[in-house]
């Protein structure tokens, strides 16, 4: 790429245009934390910039530099209609300047919640893996068994994980060990039913052919099975994943002690939507963080498909 092409796009533009927005006088009565805002959008355009200078492949910076731009337009307009012309109620609708101070405020407290809801979230999604794959492999395999457990599987993920929350309550010791089971329920379901429907889908040609090398049955499964049922196992994991991060932050609303889920709870009780938008905005990068890690997982176990 020239240097035009690498350095020479909108993103930048619409950095300059976030700068030139936070020239206007403030009309808001709270203090809009302009520094902050400022600070932040100078260390996003210096991570486009040495991104420009460093990525090769064209889809990947212009990627990040989408992102980077959707970002300064956002900030540029929850500027305007805060902080510059106070369209918005100031209690409801911070100024993007006083959400990112307060996040640099709860840093320590948000990092420990975070480290809470992933642990969580990461012991449960495991559990279910072990679990369901093996067992999706089996009952695939199995034609007779199979048909009779998609059935099962449609009737038990048809049920929402969360309603199993006041037994879990009952019957566990600790709120932590009910959030880790619910999280396993949202997951099992979702990369069982996948990898049963993997298994059942494999092409009849690459079993034929194992036949006729004379595999093993462990072997074919684990070895030839497996592999071509990846793609399925893998959207299963991707469902279960994404409804593992709501049902979490549902169940530490309801009742825990730490999480983000709580962490919004108890300070949007409080009337502190400063602190509420902030959890919001926090959730919603981890989970998106989370997701873009496990994508990159998949498409390097599954690089053998190109």
């Amino acid at each position: 790429m020239t240097w035009k092409k690498r350095f020479l796009r909108v993103t930048h533009l619409l950095f300059l245009i976030l700068l030139l927005v936070q020239l206007l006088p403030d009309r808001s009565a709270k203090d809009v934390h302009t520094g902050a805002l400022i600070a932040f959008a100078v260390g996003l355009e210096a991570a486009a910039l040495i991104g420009s200078f460093l990525i090769k492949k064209a889809e990947s910076l212009s990627l990040l530099l989408d992102i980077a731009g959707f970002i300064f337009v956002l900030l540029t307009v929850w500027s305007l209609a805060t902080a510059k012309f106070n369209i918005l109620n100031d209690v409801l609708f911070p100024a993007p300047g006083k959400v990112l101070a307060q996040f640099a405020e709860d840093r320590e407290k948000i990092l420990i919640n975070i480290r809470s809801s992933l642990g969580i979230t990461l012991q449960g999604f495991l559990l279910a893996a072990v679990a369901a794959i093996p067992l999706g492999l089996f009952l695939g395999w199995n034609a007779r068994l199979g048909g009779a457990a998609t059935y099962i599987s449609k009737f038990f993920s048809s049920i929402p994980p969360i309603v199993y929350i006041p037994y879990g309550i009952a019957l566990l010791p600790t709120f932590r060990s009910v959030s880790v089971f619910v999280i396993f329920l949202a997951t099992f379901w979702p990369v069982f039913a996948g990898t049963m429907s993997g298994v059942m889908h494999v092409d009849q040609r690459i079993i034929d052919s194992a036949k006729v090398l004379n595999v093993r049955k462990p072997e074919m499964l684990f070895s030839v099975i497996l592999p071509a049922a990846l793609p399925q196992i893998f959207l299963g994991c991707n469902q279960g994943l994404s409804v593992s991060f709501i049902l979490l932050t549902s169940a530490e609303m309801i009742g825990a002690r730490d999480g983000m889920g709580y962490y919004v709870k108890y300070y949007s009780d409080f009337g502190d939507y400063t602190r509420t938008i902030t959890g919001l905005l926090v959730i919603g990068i981890v989970v998106i963080a989370v997701t873009f890690l496990f994508n990159q997982l998949q498409h390097y176990l599954l690089r053998w498909k190109k």
